[in-house]
């Protein structure tokens, strides 16, 4: 990342209509299943960013064909569940950590030897928690102290497993659920102590994956074909969230975001604003594919203290800066526990977010899985953010400008390309 900053001003309000880019998660996950695929499958809404052109480059290099007829759609000629091709070089994933963790369960079935590596940032990503089950399973992942380049020596035979995730996870979740795709026979079983967002379930089921789904477990049976026609993929609502939470600040607001997904295992920061006082609505319901979408509706309102506990974290890990960030405008003291996944982020989310956010006038503590905020109903004052190479940070610094008294700075703006390239010119066009 270079060293490039912008500055965020006051705004006097977020209005208008808005549409935020197609799903990050299901974007790599659309991608690596249609590669998959028999026949080729149009994915319709892809949220292009850097991280989902990693994943667009990386299966072109296992060999899948791919067309970009337009920004947000791709024609994906698949290869067959067991058809991708084994690369000259390293795979580069640059700074996709969705990638790195679910491709290994797409190349335990696969022949050959692959070796999977990316940026700074990447290596610093912990790949125990995929080496253990796949190891179960019969797959060995060799990785530097436990971190990427990850190295596999694959000959497509994978083994069955019950497996309990020790951490929620649905990026182990998806690893583990891909590989057993190939196993020789019996179903792959994943018991997770918390619900996950589910989008992976989802598409295989689409894709006709048999999918047994029970509280607390998914289970998948091996399969020889997958099966899509297309992929739809609606609104991310880890995009959405930055507008969502400035026009709850700001007042004198009035949003609405188009089509955008709140699959209930995302939409965590909803019920945690509804406890707060916000005033958030969901209209005209719908399905896009196998996703949920709905628009939304936002006013701004007067917000009050709370506590969220560790259960309700996974379905809002991304979003747990901008609840920071709310917290500081909230009367009392809000609480967040069981949020040590941030720690293995791009960043440390946890010291950079509370580094931000003290920046600019909050008064937030670090827990060691979470933060303590003391909130000041009353504008943040403003002043400069680095957003330490980490994207949410950057949009976090980019949401505290809109709603402090001075503006913000953000050193290393060019993080948002990672997952919302054009972020500061959608703000821009909501901002009065």
């Amino acid at each position: 990342m270079s060293a490039a900053a912008a500055r965020f001003s006051p705004a006097g309000a977020i209005s208008g209509e808005l549409a935020v880019p197609g799903d990050k998660s299901i974007s790599h996950r659309a991608v690596m299943v249609a590669s998959l695929c028999d026949d080729p499958v149009d994915v319709l809404g892809f949220g292009a960013s850097a991280d989902t052109l990693a994943t667009v480059a990386t299966m072109r290099a296992l060999g899948v064909k791919i067309e970009r007829p337009d920004d947000d759609v791709l024609r994906v000629h698949g290869v067959g569940l067991r058809g991708l091709q084994a690369p000259s070089g390293r795979i580069d994933v640059e700074n996709a950590g969705t990638l790195m963790r679910l491709l290994p369960g797409i190349l335990a079935g696969q022949m050959g030897e692959f070796v999977l590596d990316g940026d700074d940032s990447i290596r610093r990503r912990p790949m125990g928690r995929i080496a253990g089950p796949l190891a179960e399973m019969g797959v060995a992942l060799e990785t530097t102290d436990g971190c990427p380049p990850v190295r596999m020596h694959v000959s497509g035979q994978v083994a069955p497993v019950t497996y309990r995730l020790p951490v929620a996870s649905a990026q182990v979740k998806s690893c583990v659920l891909f590989a057993g795709l190939f196993a020789e026979r019996g179903m792959t079983v994943v018991e997770e102590p918390v619900p996950t967002r589910d989008h992976t379930e989802r598409m295989l089921r689409d894709a006709g994956v048999p999918v047994d789904r029970r509280p607390g477990r998914v289970a998948v049976s091996p399969v020889t074909r997958l099966q899509l026609d297309e992929v739809r993929v609606p609104g991310d609502f880890s995009s959405a969230a930055p507008f969502i939470v400035a026009a709850t600040v700001v007042h004198g607001s009035g949003l609405t975001l188009r089509g955008v997904g709140i699959n209930p295992t995302r939409t965590g920061l909803l019920t945690v604003m509804e406890r707060m006082g916000a005033r958030v609505g969901l209209f005209n319901r719908r399905l896009a594919g196998a996703e949920p979408v709905a628009d939304v509706e936002v006013r701004p309102a007067e917000l009050v203290a709370t506590e969220i506990e560790p259960e309700l974290v996974p379905a809002l890990i991304d979003e747990l800066p901008l609840v920071a960030l709310l917290a500081c405008f909230a009367r009392g003291e809000t609480t967040i526990r069981g949020a040590g996944e941030l720690r293995v982020k791009e960043s440390d989310r946890i010291d950079t977010v509370v580094a931000a956010l003290n920046a600019v006038g909050g008064h937030v503590e670090a827990l060691e899985d979470g933060f303590r905020i003391r909130g000041v109903p009353a504008r943040l004052r403003g002043g400069s953010v680095d957003a330490a190479g980490d994207h949410r940070v950057a949009m976090l610094g980019a949401v505290a400008g809109v709603c402090s008294q001075h503006g913000v700075d953000v050193r290393g703006s060019d993080a948002l390309g990672v997952s919302f390239p054009d972020f500061s010119e959608r703000l821009a066009g909501v901002t009065g």
